[in-house]
């Protein structure tokens, strides 16, 4: 679950204008959404890399723009669209157009549409302060670039900044902050030519996501970056007026057990990316009856077939790159945290000497190694402070779209099979609490098919992209399923969206051994990141949150893979205490001890507090 980068009418009459394809009734013969399925796919066919086109001239640039504007107004007047989510994600790609085209009072109305679909105060940040900021500046001034523009941009985004209270934009203003030492021109086209360029020299077309991702990142390149220090600045000074109101809840709720408290002994299975087991050496199971793989679990290669590894298999020289992956990340940690570290100055001066191909290739890696490191680091908050903890590995490869084959029904079939392998084991060997830190959901098994050569035609590529997500999606099912006796806990995903809608698996699923976990920061606010939806029935801290990465080192990671193991540790805990609980009880138990937001919406694990109920017998 990782994640990247980055005319006046009145608001009301502008929300329905935009609004209006999607809010009128069937009867005006638009097709019902009811799932992201449900929405239309389109390709662009590409005679040279995405990397060149989002630089291109105007002349070059603008007959693509044209062609994606065309669809996108094709979704408004055919498609009955309720989802909040998928309407920000339609009117922000609008957004883009409309500012690419320097349409920009259009574009203005547009941006007040969306941000009243807001959901959470977090959602489309980077719209609110910079995206208006720049739209702003632009109607002022006539103009998207130079002095005049630079001074108006200033004015506009302090007011932005300013107006948000620190609860809603501390973390944005720190991650921007730290970003913007690494993002620069070069390091957005080797992000482009790292995630966009495989897909079209194999396809040969872009689809309609990336090409609204792509629209983006031209307006960034072209108006953002000029301003980037101006906002970095504004930036500083928030965080300088600010840093004495943070908070942390989490310290004061935390539960940690001693090695002599009377405990009884919990398997807790980490169905993940892989374990150093080497860390964990009085907490890892020991299995009596051995599996092919080794005594501590099961492991499975991209393929699908036992591994002997514990840990994903790095190359060599990806093992010498290592150390190096782990000083740039505790550099960009140090720059989140002002301080001036020689890793985070090492970042500084890094930054400016590496060419776009070698930040794709730094791009490369880094999904490699945050696939590498998954596992250990859920496993370590997982375990954390409970010495009755027995860890068990599920090992397979998390990161299915970076596999170098297309995914086929006989593929899927195979996983499918492993799922109940890895399912079997767990209820064999009274494995009681399952952490899940991944999510799957049909537009990934698309983008797969389009980075392996499958993607040229849309309807072809959803329909096979379906087939295979669905016999995934009852695979996984089955396997939670077929454990009855083990609570399965799963991340909701990061895609700030309705995992039901998404079709998200685990997260959307209904079933009483599962539970989804939605992330909060450390002041237990909602982050920006988090899906939600029906499922999601608890929140944990999901940012920030510091484990283990193979071979020792301590970081911080965020996103609901974080928060996932926070419950799955709670829920370890309280088993460990009495170890007759069953899952529906475990679930009863932390729903009771958590506290329920101002709003109502968000429910907060409270470990003292759960722990406390089940000791007091209720």
């Amino acid at each position: 679950m990782l994640g990247r980068f980055r005319h006046r009418i009145s608001a009301v009459a502008c929300l329905l204008l935009l609004l209006a394809p999607v809010l009128r009734s069937q009867t005006s013969g638009k097709k019902k959404v009811s799932n992201q399925s449900d929405l239309p796919r389109f390709t662009y066919p590409m005679t040279g890399p995405a990397s060149d086109l989002v630089q291109a001239d105007a002349v070059t640039f603008n007959p693509f723009a044209a062609k994606v504007k065309a669809d996108l107004d094709s979704i408004f007047r055919d498609y009955d669209i309720e989802d909040k989510a998928t309407l920000r994600s339609l009117l922000s790609a609008r957004v883009n157009l409309q500012q690419a085209a320097g349409e920009s009072r259009q574009a203005l109305e547009t941006l007040t549409a969306l941000l009243k679909l807001a959901e959470k105060p977090t959602d489309n940040l980077d719209k609110r302060v910079v995206t208006k900021a720049e739209l702003q500046a632009a109607i002022e001034t006539s103009s998207t670039s130079g002095p005049a523009f630079d001074q108006a941009y200033r004015k506009y985004a302090r007011e932005a900044w300013d107006a948000l209270p620190p609860d809603v934009a501390w973390d944005t203003a720190r991650n921007v902050i730290a970003g913007s030492v690494r993002f620069n021109s070069a390091a957005l086209i080797g992000y482009v030519k790292a995630d966009f360029d495989p897909a079209v020299q194999k396809s040969g077309v872009l689809d309609n996501g990336q090409a609204w991702s792509l629209i983006g990142m031209r307006n960034t390149l072209l108006i953002q970056l000029p301003v980037q220090s101006v906002e970095v600045e504004i930036l500083r000074q928030y965080i300088a007026a600010h840093k004495a109101q943070q908070v942390d809840i989490w310290q004061a709720r935390e539960v940690t057990f001693a090695a002599d408290q009377k405990l009884t002994p919990v398997l807790v299975g980490i169905w993940d990316s892989g374990v150093d087991v080497s860390l964990f050496p009085d907490q890892m199971f020991s299995d009596p009856r051995p599996t092919a793989s080794g005594k501590h679990g099961l492991a499975f290669d991209g393929a699908g077939n036992p591994s002997t590894s514990w840990l994903l298999p790095l190359t060599e020289a990806e093992q010498r790159q290592y150390p190096d992956s782990l000083a740039e990340a505790k550099g960009m940690q140090d720059l989140r945290d002002g301080i001036d570290s020689p890793e985070s100055i090492a970042v500084h001066e890094r930054a400016s000497t590496l060419t776009s191909d070698q930040l794709r290739e730094r791009d490369k890696l880094e999904v490699t190694f945050a696939n590498y490191e998954h596992g250990t680091h859920v496993a370590g908050i997982a375990a954390r402070g409970n010495p009755a903890a027995r860890l068990v590995v599920a090992r397979f490869y998390t990161e299915v779209t970076q596999l170098p084959f297309q995914p086929t029904p006989e593929w899927a079939r195979h996983m499918a099979a492993d799922f109940k392998q890895i399912a079997d084991y767990f209820r064999t060997r009274d494995v009681r609490i399952v952490n899940i830190s991944w999510k799957y959901d049909p537009e990934e098994f698309e983008s797969w098919l389009s980075n392996t050569g499958g993607g040229a035609d849309p309807a072809e590529r959803k329909r096979r992209a379906l087939e295979v997500y669905r016999i995934w999606r009852d695979g996984v099912e089955s396997a939670i399923q077929s454990a009855p006796g083990t609570l399965f806990v799963c991340g909701a995903g990061n895609d700030n969206r309705n995992a039901g809608f998404g079709q998200d698996v685990p997260a959307s699923l209904h079933l009483p051994n599962l539970i989804s976990v939605g992330a909060v920061n450390q002041a237990g606010k909602e982050t920006s990141f988090t899906s939600y939806g029906d499922t999601v029935l608890l929140y944990a801290n999901g940012y920030e949150v510091e484990s283990y990465v193979p071979g020792g080192s301590r970081m911080k990671k965020s996103g609901t893979s974080m928060a996932s193991p926070n419950v799955a540790n709670l829920a370890a805990k309280l088993i460990a205490l009495d170890p007759s609980l069953t899952p529906v009880r475990v679930i009863e138990l932390i729903k009771k001890g958590a506290t329920t937001s101002e709003d109502g919406r968000l429910h907060l694990i409270n470990p003292s507090a759960s722990v406390a109920l089940l000791k007091a017998g209720k």
